[in-house]
């Protein structure tokens, strides 16, 4: 592109030159002509003038006498009737350029320049026209260049963005360039670039999500599984299949609200439903593993609550704090359910040290941990109750006390979502 700027632009100052050069030079050597003519008609003129003068006083007549009063450095002849022929200067050769004037005593005075010194000129002028076409032709060269760089400059920049992108860095370099096309070119990058990174962020957090969430299903079913191979009555294989079944089924449940989530935050798909049994729920899901770290899970506090929400959500944000007190907390952990005003809450309690200080006002925010945690769990709980118009909060640090907040009722009776039992 610089190369095919730069030939055109030389191209058209080439043009320009050519037919305004050679239009100068062909009025500039008529000027010089003419002004030549005119300069030696001029100077018969004044010899003949001379030349009567002295005729008409009786004063003599000599080539010296006519040189040094005429100051004429020309070739003259002068013939006056009855006298020799006067000369003045040596007379040119070659091609000349000469002029005849008649005087009052009949005289004739014929002046006589060479060619040669109106080739010099022109040559002169010639010379003046092809230094200032050399100049143009230099300076439009230059301009050409610059004006090269400033255009492939940003388009290699453009090129090298675009490419950055391909290869999946999408970070926006905001560069601008002066020139409003490669401007927009650029603004459209920098938006793509943004769109690609938020693109990629959700994926990311998407799999970051899906692989926190998935964990303890995925052990409880897998505890299941083996509790099935491990027997052989029938009826213990019926019941623990039964129990693996509802745990495909809120694994499956799972999946889909990550893949809600991870579109639209906002998406949700609430009803009315039994907050009893999503408790009772997880409480016998973490019973055993309570058991096994050598703790209590308890459960008390108001029966019969209904809420507006997605059981499976709820459901996570209840094993996301039971488990974040099963690895954070000690002692007994406590679920208590209870009424304030026009919502249900449940609160997730446990004896341990709490949460630190430098982490409280921070300890849902992603990556967030005081452990060794991915520090992932409480930031999905709490976009999850989110997503269904609840809320989850710490209500105290020591010893830590988080709230689950739910609405009680509908928003609308006209637009009231089907209940569940």
């Amino acid at each position: 592109m610089r190369r095919r700027l730069i030939n055109s632009t030389l191209a058209v100052v080439l043009v320009v030159i050519a037919v305004f050069g050679v239009s100068l030079v062909i009025v500039e050597t008529r000027t010089i002509t003419s002004s030549a003519e005119e300069s030696v008609e001029s100077e018969a003129l004044r010899l003949a003038s001379i030349v009567d003068s002295r005729l008409i006083g009786g004063e003599p007549i000599n080539p010296d006498i006519l040189a040094e009063q005429s100051g004429t450095k020309r070739y003259a002849r002068i013939e006056i009737p009855g006298r020799s022929p006067i000369e003045i200067g040596e007379r040119p050769e070659g091609g000349v350029i000469e002029a005849t004037a008649f005087g009052e005593e009949n005289e004739t005075v014929t002046v006589e320049v060479p060619r040669t010194s109106i080739t010099d000129e022109v040559g002169r002028s010639l010379l003046i026209i092809g230094g200032v076409a050399v100049i143009a032709i230099i300076a439009a060269i230059l301009l050409a260049v610059r004006q090269g760089n400033r255009l492939a400059s940003p388009l290699t920049d453009l090129a090298e963005t675009a490419e950055r992108l391909g290869s999946g860095d999408p970070r926006p370099r905001h560069r601008r360039y002066g020139v409003p096309e490669l401007d927009r070119v650029a603004d459209v990058l920098d938006s793509s670039a943004e769109r690609i990174a938020r693109m990629l962020t959700a994926e990311r957090r998407l799999a970051a999500d899906a692989s926190h969430q998935l964990r303890t299903p995925l052990t409880a079913l897998s505890m299941r599984l083996e509790e099935i191979s491990a027997t052989d009555d029938p009826a213990t294989v019926k019941e623990e299949a039964s129990i693996a079944l509802a745990q495909v089924e809120r694994l499956t449940d799972v999946v889909q609200r990550l893949l809600t989530n991870s579109r639209d935050p906002r998406t949700g798909s609430a009803i009315v439903f039994d907050l009893d049994e999503v408790v009772k729920q997880q409480m016998a899901e973490w019973r055993s593993a309570y058991r096994s770290a050598g703790r209590a899970l308890v459960c008390s506090g108001k029966q019969g609550m209904r809420a507006v929400g997605t059981p499976g959500a709820v459901a996570q944000v209840l094993a996301a704090l039971i488990e974040n007190s099963l690895m954070h907390g000690g002692g007994t952990v406590a679920l208590r359910t209870r009424v304030t005003g026009n919502q249900a809450v449940i609160e997730v309690t446990d004896e341990g040290p709490g949460v630190p200080a430098d982490l409280g006002a921070r300890i849902f925010e992603r990556s967030i941990s005081g452990r060794n945690s991915t520090g992932i769990g409480l930031a999905v709980a709490r976009d999850l109750a989110e997503a269904d118009g609840g809320r989850l909060e710490m209500l105290q640090q020591h010893p830590p006390v988080f709230a689950l907040f739910l609405s009680r009722v509908p928003r609308s009776r006209k637009d009231s979502p089907p209940t569940i039992r």
